[in-house]
């Protein structure tokens, strides 16, 4: 790949995975990084039977397509301010590099690749209401734990902390006797 094609990889990477760490992986770096290594896992096993030896394309690619189903109605913008839907961003790319003659298979490859993860992580289970295949390994929420606190959402009051009867586990309160006056005689 020329060097222009390299800078337009690094570009897609890095912008869309930083839109992803800040959308819905936010404060989730565990599941970011099983998005990252289920897409590396399966690229390399392609790309061994595949005889591929290059997979910075269809890596870019699926997290691109993560991405990109996960906003299928947000307009992006293309070449020559070309504007449309993010769900068809992948296939534009696809069909831009048909054209200018790579091919395109390392594009279809990470299109499958993210289709993939997105399927079983999101579609059937929540679409189809099957059962929940892929699932992040409790090693990297050691590694990589959820952030906790910070800010929830604009405009949101934060959850009060006091512990009310029901939610210490007793219903009995310390009696802490009448108290005295400040100040009287």
């Amino acid at each position: 790949p020329s060097g222009f094609h390299y800078l337009m990889n690094l570009y897609f990477l890095y912008s869309y995975s930083t839109r992803l760490e800040t959308g819905i992986f936010d404060g989730k770096p565990a599941e970011m990084a099983f998005m990252l290594i289920f897409n590396w896992l399966c690229l390399v096993i392609i790309g061994c039977a595949a005889d591929m030896m290059l997979l910075m394309d269809p890596m870019v690619l699926s997290v691109l397509y993560v991405w990109c189903q996960l906003n299928k109605d947000t307009v992006v913008s293309f070449w020559f301010g070309t504007q449309f839907k993010a769900m068809y961003l992948p296939w534009v790319l696809l069909a831009f590099n048909m054209i200018i003659g790579q091919g395109g298979l390392l594009e279809l490859v990470g299109i499958i690749v993210g289709h993939l993860y997105f399927f079983l992580m999101f579609k059937y289970p929540q679409d189809f209401g099957g059962a929940r295949l892929l699932s992040v390994p409790n090693i990297l929420y050691k590694y990589f734990p959820n952030r906790r606190g910070g800010v929830s959402g604009f405009g949101m009051a934060p959850s009060s902390r006091r512990q009310t009867p029901d939610n210490n586990g007793d219903n009995q309160r310390h009696n802490w006797g009448r108290g005295n006056n400040l100040g009287g005689d």
